[in-house]
């Protein structure tokens, strides 16, 4: 195209109508082409960078959300208080910087030996690589100087991610700060993360002001400057053989085309060098992504780290509580801990050693005060904690169930609350049908939620469209779908009149899954055979359920 326009212009000077519509035709002829090439290219970029986001983001959320680990992240391990921010916008940034690589860096270099090669012939190696040095030392000056940039992108991405945080913290828990009349305390919290992120994102465009106009006296001013004395050379001095007999129009076109060569080219070079500042935000996106990386390993393999975690029980004579020292033995019907400390994340030691067994058809009401340890019994069980030392016996995890006192309803349909984390092909694997599942709801009176909400396949926002009660009795009808060997349930019945939890304890007896209930309603003990009870001062006792017990928790 270069040279198609500088013939048109010399057929232009040298009054040539016939060259003129000849160089034109070319050009004209090339255009479709050439407009193809660039649309092509764009259109490449944006589907590379596409199909890298969906291979990155299937890799991260397959360690996401395998064995628990976005529990860990949250709960267990403190590197990382943002992952939605980095799974989403960081992972997002990070792929269109790299796919831009292209375009920042192999399309100049492209074009810089395409350039080279022409500019050799016309005006000789020296030319070229008088340019090719300039670009080796501004680009080493220029790194130089960006440095600081991919500490300041990461830190830029990590004040994102705690400002986003405390917005949808707000949302989590808008009831609350409601009932508490905290919308101006919610504020301050809100006023100051946003204050850091603005100090920090002011401080970055200052920064890259200041060298934003290094960069373009050095990428661009002085590398055109350069390039006009590279051109200029060989016309300038007489005695290059080149140009002694050339007349002033053969010396104008051999300019023209030499000089937009030159110019094509010192520009391209001023991309490459002015890449090093993208290449600097790409390190910043590339050592957030790699954190995560290497903290979905790290919980993967059940390594933790925790600012607030202790190496031992406080006494200075007890070994010290290493992660994942205890050990896990899967087993059906029966729950046995042996000599297991019962201890925090953060090593705070709630029983020394938990010793008891429990096999299936003896259901078992766990008492205490709030504090004690109960929540973090259930938490070991299901294995969301680790184990410091002890051995722990249990069915695997899909036959060992959790019903909380506030029930998690999943996006979906009417059938999903029910048969959740299953979907509708799985309940068909299962042959259970749908008068089961109504049966169901009969047995923990939803039965005329289906008439009400308009049948299984109805799509609600269920969390808000089933009140406490009914989302606690939905819970029991999902874990009479599921029919665990054990069952966990925490304070779930809180909501529910006494008639239909003697129906639910029943209808749980009858098909065999035994439970572990914590609760403080006397009308349970019944339907229990023993109780573990926990001081809250590190002891407990786990003994049989007897007249006199019942009498003495009434």
């Amino acid at each position: 195209m270069i040279q198609n326009g500088t013939m048109i212009e010399s057929a232009i000077i040298g009054r040539s109508s016939t060259l003129f519509i000849k160089y034109l035709l070319n050009f004209i002829k090339a255009m479709p082409a050439i407009s193809m090439v660039n649309s092509l290219l764009k259109f490449g970029l944006n589907e590379l960078k596409l199909c890298f986001r969906i291979r990155l983001t299937r890799h991260l959320y397959q360690k996401y959300l395998s064995g628990f680990t976005y529990y860990k992240m949250g709960n267990l391990d403190s590197r990382i208080t943002n992952p939605d921010q980095l799974l989403t916008q960081d992972v997002e940034k990070f792929c269109n910087s790299v796919v831009d690589l292209y375009s920042n860096i192999s399309k100049p270099l492209l074009d810089i030996s395409l350039y080279v090669f022409k500019l050799t012939s016309a005006i000789g190696a020296q030319g070229p690589a008088t340019m090719l040095a300039y670009l080796l030392v501004s680009g080493l000056f220029l790194t130089h100087l960006r440095r600081p940039i991919g500490r300041m992108t990461m830190a830029e991405q990590r004040l994102e991610g705690d400002y986003r945080f405390v917005n949808s913290r707000l949302i989590t828990n808008s009831e609350e700060v409601a009932f508490y009349n905290g919308s101006a305390r919610e504020q301050d919290n809100i006023r100051v993360t946003f204050h850091k992120l603005v100090q920090h994102v002011h401080s970055f465009i200052l920064f890259r002001f200041g060298t934003g106009i290094v960069d373009d006296i050095i990428a661009k001013y002085l590398a055109t400057v350069v390039g006009y004395l590279v051109v200029s050379r060989p016309f300038m001095d007489l005695s290059t053989p080149r140009h002694l007999n050339s007349t002033t129009s053969q010396l104008l076109e051999d300019y023209y085309q030499s000089g937009r060569m030159l110019l094509r080219m010192s520009q391209a070079l001023g991309r490459v060098v002015l890449a090093g500042r993208e290449m600097a935000r790409l390190a910043g996106f590339t050592a957030r992504i790699i954190e995560l990386m290497e903290v979905l390993q790290d919980l993967g393999a059940g390594k933790y780290q925790r600012t607030m975690v202790t190496n031992s029980q406080g006494d200075g004579s007890a070994p010290p509580l290493i992660p994942g020292s205890g050990k896990v033995i899967i087993a059906d019907n029966i729950i046995r801990f042996d000599r297991i400390p019962l201890t925090t994340p953060n090593g705070d030691v709630l029983i020394p050693q938990l010793s008891f067994e429990v096999k299936s058809g003896t259901n078992v009401l766990v008492c205490g005060p709030n504090g004690c340890g109960k929540s973090s019994l259930f938490r070991v069980l299901g294995e969301l904690w680790p184990l410091f030392s002890g051995t722990l016996t249990k069915p695997e995890r899909g036959k060992l169930f959790y019903v909380p006192q506030r029930p998690y309803m999943t996006l979906g349909t009417l059938r999903d609350q029910v048969i959740y984390p299953d979907n509708e092909d799985q309940q068909r694997q299962k042959d259970i049908s749908d008068e089961v599942l109504e049966g169901y709801l009969a047995r923990v009176q939803l039965a005329g939620l289906l008439e009400r909400e308009g049948g299984w396949s109805s799509t609600r926002d269920w969390t808000d469209v089933l009140s406490g009660g009914e989302k606690q009795r939905m819970a029991m009808a999902r874990l009479f779908y599921h029919q665990p060997q054990f069952a966990i349930l925490d304070e779930c019945t809180s909501a529910v009149s006494v008639d239909v939890e003697d129906s639910i304890y029943s209808h749980c007896r009858q098909v065999g899954i035994t439970l572990f209930t914590v609760s403080h309603r006397k009308s349970l003990w019944k339907h229990h055979e023993f109780y573990l009870h926990m001081d809250g001062r590190g002891s407990y006792e786990f003994k049989r359920i007897t007249s006199e017990t019942v009498e003495f928790g009434s």
